[in-house]
């Protein structure tokens, strides 16, 4: 069943790459874009909190100089990563590049900036994070982040019902940072699974900590998902057993596990995002359950051959997807596929990725 499933995936991440003549047509044709090999791509990404974006950098840089532009890739400083983010794109305004991709520290306050790029005539790429109320965006590249969210619900309760046959299942929900556009959409997605299972008793958040606002880990921080979940064990678990717990990434997974195990609890099963290395041998030693697996140098890629199609004069072809309205559009997308990932499927799943394959196999 399982290499059936990554078979299945697979053949939908080929089709997901080829967008098929039955997506919807974006809104920019090449001709217009004003973009031409040799310009200046500007890349804007938020802050290296995790694994992924530090990799995406050198994604970028690869991807940019193989298809003949120039680069300008800039990371946001953790201490301020709004303001700082918001001056870089606008720098990149000024130096003329003709597209600027944005990884969002913050979609909800770039407004001011893409309007700025926009005007300067530069194409706008919302890349990861959707950039949120405002017209000013012309493509999102991205995973499928609703998919994300259903994957590691379902994850969860395999994962749960594996180890005890029959529920109810104690869980609790964690969601990522409030300021980042996908932290919902997962949540959402995730919900989409589980809620049916919380109606019906299968599922029990014995905290009763199940809204978006109440589970949410403000920038992403470890420490913020230590702590709550330390707090969450303290007030709710004293003489309750906790069978698993809905982790948006692998940085807040192994994060609640170390609180867990700081509170002398058995390992709950936790989901996770991202592929870390870090998160590799705790999945293949049953320490921490699932992750998502998401090419972040697959995804760059996916920006940069957008942005080689308008320079080619040819209109990019994209979906519309109700989970990609940021407010004021739905933002034409190119979607990603993302791969769940277990112990059973991890070497299959991480074939090509040197680094992860060999984390697996090694166990």
């Amino acid at each position: 069943m399982r290499k059936k499933l990554i078979a299945g995936i697979g053949l939908a991440l080929v089709a997901g790459l080829a967008l098929s003549g039955c997506s919807a047509r974006g809104t920019d044709s090449g001709s217009d874009s004003g973009i031409k090999k040799g310009d200046l791509i500007g890349v804007a990404l938020p802050a290296k909190t995790s694994q992924n974006w530090v990799l995406a950098g050198a994604a970028f840089k690869k991807s940019i100089e193989d298809a003949g532009f120039k680069a300008d890739i800039q990371y946001a400083n953790a201490g301020n990563p709004v303001p700082d983010q918001q001056g870089q794109i606008q720098s990149m305004v000024t130096k003329g590049a003709k597209a600027i991709i944005v990884g969002a520290a913050d979609g909800s306050q770039l407004g001011t900036q893409v309007t700025a790029a926009k005007k300067s005539g530069a194409t706008v790429i919302a890349w990861d994070r959707n950039i949120l109320n405002t017209k000013n965006v012309d493509y999102y590249v991205a995973f499928n982040n609703f998919k994300v969210g259903q994957l590691q619900a379902q994850a969860l309760l395999d994962g749960m019902k594996a180890k005890k046959s029959s529920g109810p299942y104690n869980v609790e929900l964690f969601a990522g940072s409030p300021d980042d556009a996908n932290a919902s959409v997962f949540f959402n997605g995730a919900m989409d699974v589980l809620q049916p299972k919380i109606d019906d008793g299968t599922v029990k958040v014995v905290s009763g900590q199940t809204s978006f606002s109440k589970v949410t880990t403000q920038g992403w921080l470890a420490q913020n998902a230590q702590s709550r979940m330390t707090d969450i064990l303290t007030k709710s678990y004293t003489s309750t057993d906790l069978d698993g717990v809905l982790s948006p990434n692998d940085t807040l997974a192994r994060a609640i596990l170390t609180a867990t195990k700081a509170a002398g609890k058995p390992n709950p099963i936790v989901t996770g995002q991202d592929s870390e290395t870090a998160s590799i041998p705790l999945i293949m030693n049953g320490t921490q359950y699932s992750t998502i697996y998401k090419n972040t140098t697959e995804e760059a890629q996916a920006a940069i051959d957008l942005v080689a199609d308008l320079a080619d004069g040819k209109t990019p072809k994209t979906t519309k997807d109700k989970n990609n309205d940021n407010g004021v559009k739905v933002v034409p997308a190119v979607e990603l596929t993302p791969i769940l990932v277990t112990k059973e499927n991890a070497v299959e799943a991480y074939k090509g990725n040197d680094t992860l394959e060999a984390l697996a196999k090694k166990g």
